[in-house]
């Protein structure tokens, strides 16, 4: 028995090296049909984290059914650190320092979805015309935040800002945090790197997601990040779930 919905899941992915970097480190993917989408931020400044951020990905798009959410979380747990292990090799045979990518992974199954990352690439909730971060940034000046010696205002400018506390590759052993919630008819989720969240404020992001189109939403995000001078690589994933059964008022309980 695999994961069943009464969803119909849409996406649309987009990734761009921006106008700065020479090389993109960011990978993504979108499988609407699997309940599955990632985005991977190679660590900026060290060795070819475009490598680390593809391995992250090509692993979890090899992941199998599912039989429940809570099965696909742990599955993706031991994969990434299948994928943890693989770059703390990678990077001794290389001879540098470390090979490493942030992840954030949403995963759907049945009404619920779960999200499982480590670094600063965030998870978005767009429902009813109200914009959440699941996520919560693994990094310095969210450390500072939450132990109120900065406000959220000043983090965007602090010279720690890009100091990250976890990654896939970072450390032997690897820490992921997890959540997970129910879906709503017409909830929009966003999958970003921080070239989205460094460059576009929550209300923006949500004026771009109120469209309620996968497609034209993460296109007119990252058309803005370049616009903001797309200082970093770009990455984003846009996925909508919409209730078959939300305008329906005869149907029968499928469990009687």
């Amino acid at each position: 028995m695999t994961c069943a919905s009464q969803f119909r899941w849409t996406s649309a992915a987009r990734t761009d090296v921006g106008l700065v970097r020479e090389r993109n480190e960011d990978a993504c993917l979108a499988r609407p049909e699997r309940g599955l989408w990632v985005v991977a931020d190679g660590m900026g400044g060290h060795a070819v984290g475009d490598y680390a951020s593809n391995l992250v990905v090509q692993t979890l798009d090899r992941l199998g059914e599912p039989r429940s959410l809570e099965s696909l979380l742990d599955d993706a747990r031991a994969a990434l650190l299948e994928v943890n292990h693989a770059l703390l090799m990678e990077a001794t045979r290389r001879q540098v320092r470390r090979i490493g990518s942030t992840v954030v992974v949403l995963m759907a199954c049945e009404r619920f979805c779960g999200c499982l990352w480590a670094g600063d690439s965030r998870i978005y909730l767009y429902r009813d015309a109200h914009l959440t971060q699941l996520t919560r940034d693994h990094s310095r000046v969210e450390e500072l935040k939450a132990r109120g010696l900065i406000t959220a205002e000043e983090a965007l400018h602090h010279p720690a800002h890009n100091t990250i506390t976890r990654a896939v590759g970072a450390n032997a052993a690897l820490e992921l945090e997890q959540t997970w919630m129910e879906v709503a008819d017409g909830d929009m989720f966003l999958l970003c790197s921080d070239g989205i969240s460094n460059e576009l404020r929550d209300p923006e992001i949500a004026g771009f997601l109120a469209c309620g189109d996968c497609e034209l939403a993460a296109q007119a995000l990252l058309t803005a990040a370049l616009e903001r001078g797309g200082h970093d690589n770009i990455s984003v994933v846009v996925a909508r779930a919409e209730d078959l059964y939300a305008n329906d008022k005869t149907m029968v309980n499928p469990a009687l």
